[in-house]
Order: structure tokens, then sequence, then C-alpha cells
């Protein structure tokens, strides 16, 4: 089995596009639909026939581009089942522990409420790949617009369970500003440092700073380090819980 083949650009202001082909099946998935037109221009690039869409949530910014590639390529789409009235155009819904076949290979499905109350991810074990949708960023997570800070908790340690050399796509570019949050909150971490340094580069450059992998999160995103004793003595929390810590890092990354 070859790997699959891994298309990663810009959509929409900030928002990646992903698109994933099989080149022995000729299968080929989008990760959400930001933008229908952007996404089919780039499948156009390749000659791919989009045969999957693989929906994380429902807010507009990953939806949609639905109509315009169902219109296209009539694909099978896969979302949700917690959001599927939020959601039109599903032929599928999944949920937690799910699992379903692309390109011969198993894709899990993870709930990971916080961002959105339905919101899952797409775990493919074969590929060591998880596709995060707005719920764990590089560096940072998603804001908690339907979920409680319990939720999204909960929704990271279990992404942090992921083997470590998991690699972690993610719904937006939004790496060079969490860097700022994480280092304010853990500034004597010299990987962070280093990895601020190499976020700015590439941003310099108008390059990505995704993939990322769990255990490059697991060392430098401060949102999967709450037990982190640096961390907590920054925060003047050492002798909190670790959700509190983490209800106390949500608060200040939202008016950061």
């Amino acid at each position: 089995m070859t790997s699959l083949l891994i298309e990663q650009f810009t959509c929409r202001q900030d928002n990646f596009g992903v698109v994933l082909h099989d080149p022995l099946t000729g299968d080929t998935a989008s990760i959400d639909a930001p933008d229908g037109s952007r996404i089919a221009g780039r499948l156009g690039e390749d000659g791919w026939k989009l045969t999957h869409l693989l929906i994380t949530h429902h807010h507009p910014d990953h939806v949609e581009g639905i109509p315009a590639l169902v219109e296209a390529y009539a694909p099978e789409v896969i979302g949700p089942e917690a959001e599927a009235p939020k959601i039109m155009g599903l032929t599928r819904t999944v949920s937690d522990g799910d699992t379903f076949d692309f390109a011969g290979r198993s894709v899990h499905v993870i709930t990971t409420p916080g961002h959105t109350s339905g919101h899952i991810c797409f775990y493919i074990p074969d590929e060591g790949l998880l596709f995060a949708g707005d719920t764990l960023f590089a560096l940072g997570c998603g804001r908690l617009f339907e979920g409680s800070p319990a939720d999204m908790h909960g929704s990271l340690t279990r992404l942090a369970e992921l083997p470590d050399d998991t690699r972690v796509y993610c719904g937006h570019e939004y790496t060079q500003s969490n860097a700022r949050f994480a280092i304010s909150v853990d500034p004597d971490n010299e990987t962070l440092a280093k990895r601020m340094k190499e976020v700015s580069d590439l941003r310099s450059k108008r390059l990505p700073t995704l993939p990322t992998t769990i255990d490059f999160e697991k060392r430098t995103n401060p949102f999967m380090r709450t037990g982190d004793p640096a961390i907590r003595k920054q925060l003047g929390m050492e002798t909190a819980s670790d959700l509190e810590v983490f209800t106390e890092l949500r608060r200040r990354k939202d008016s950061f």
C-alpha cells in the first residue's frame, strides 16, 4: 500500500484546504469544504476526482463549499451525526467510535466537543494522520463557541493519547498568534521559543506552519500541558486542578 498524497493549501483568509489522494485507487477526499471553487481548482491541477468529503463541524467556513463540490463531483459527504440538522448535503452521518473505509484504510471518528457541541476529528491509524478541524491547533485550541472548558479539556486529553508521531492537520493558520500567547504563559520553554522563531520565519515567507505532531504539541502547546509546573507557577495556580488551569488559559487567550 502506497502512502496517501496530501495537498494543503490556503482557502478564504486563513482556512486550510486539505486534499488526500490514493494513487492506486484514485480515491480522493477533502477535509471540510471552506471554498468549493478553490478546492475544485486544486483538484483540477492534479486531475483528481473528489470521491469523499469529510466534514468536522457545522461552521460556515467549513461547509460553504459543499453544494458546489457535490454538484461537480457527487462525492460521499460524511459528517457528525450530532450536527446533521445544521449541515446540508450529508450522505452519511458518524459518531464517536465509528469507522469507515477510505481507499482501503480505516478512518476512525473521534468526537471532540468544545468548539462546537458535535465536532468530530478524523484519524487514520495506518497513515498516522489526524484531521483535527477546529479542536486542536498548533500551539492552541479552538474557541468555546458551544462547549464548556470541561468539554474541550476532555477532547484534547483524548487526542493526546494518540501516538506521538501522529501528524496533525488543523483547520486554520493560527500558529503565529497562538505562539505569542503560548510564550506569555510558558516563557522559559526553550522548545517553544525555538518553535516561535521557526513559525515567524515560515510566515514571513508566507509558508504554512502545519502539519504538527501530537508529540510536539504535548511539549509546546499550553492547552495540552495543564499539569506542567512552570505554567502553573506562571499563572499562580500551583495547586489548581488541570481543568481549572485549562479554563484560565482559555480565558486569557480569549482576551489576549
